[in-house]
């Protein structure tokens, strides 16, 4: 059904992508900026990393026809690496390896800030295309469900931009204790999104 599909594709990529998760990075990247600066980079990223996952979700069905991947096989591979993103979430390993990401990025020209690393990998990273071939393959080339897919990404890169303009107001609500608990929280929601994705990929591959 559309409605469940909308509700699907929504969970997983927000999951996926972490908007709120995502505000310590940017805060940390674009640390000592004027305000319209960081707005900038906030619009950009989040156009830059939109438009690889649409244009994901527009290739996603003629992928797997090239490369001869079955869907099954595919959302099995991929709920394994959904699962794995899910365990560094639970673990605290992807807030480290974010925050490392971002000290990088820092000595890199303010322009590259949008792409790197805020577009990718971190909102439009492996994770997030991943889902968003797995949501493209279960649409299955209907027109409306492709559409809501892409509306569906439209809709998690506007969150992210309006998580960066109120990152600042977001990281003292939450504090470090929140952002910890949300990123665990969030964890095992993947986690078990990620765990249906191969029951539904073994599932199809074994005859009824």
């Amino acid at each position: 059904m559309p409605f469940d599909f909308a509700i699907s594709a929504f969970l997983t990529l927000f999951v996926v992508v972490d908007p709120v998760g995502l505000t310590p990075t940017y805060l940390a990247v674009t640390h000592g900026l004027p305000r319209k600066a960081r707005h900038n980079v906030a619009l950009r990223a989040a156009i830059i990393a939109g438009a690889i996952l649409v244009g994901t979700a527009l290739i996603g069905d003629w992928l797997f026809r090239t490369l001869g991947i079955t869907l099954p096989a595919f959302r099995i591979a991929g709920g394994l690496l959904l699962f794995a993103i899910a365990f560094e979430m639970l673990f605290g390993v992807r807030m480290r390896r974010e925050s490392q990401a971002a000290e990088e990025a820092v000595e890199e020209h303010v322009r590259n800030l949008a792409a790197f690393p805020l577009a990718i990998p971190l909102m439009a990273g492996p994770g997030a295309i991943t889902a968003t071939v797995l949501l493209a393959g279960r649409a299955d080339g209907h027109l409306l469900l492709v559409g809501i897919l892409i509306a569906v990404v439209v809709l998690v890169a506007a969150a992210c931009f309006v998580a960066f303009l109120f990152a600042g107001q977001i990281g003292r609500l939450l504090g470090n204790t929140g952002n910890i608990v949300l990123s665990r929280l969030l964890g095992v929601l993947l986690a078990a999104l990620a765990v249906q994705f191969v029951v539904d990929g073994i599932r199809a591959l074994i005859p009824a």
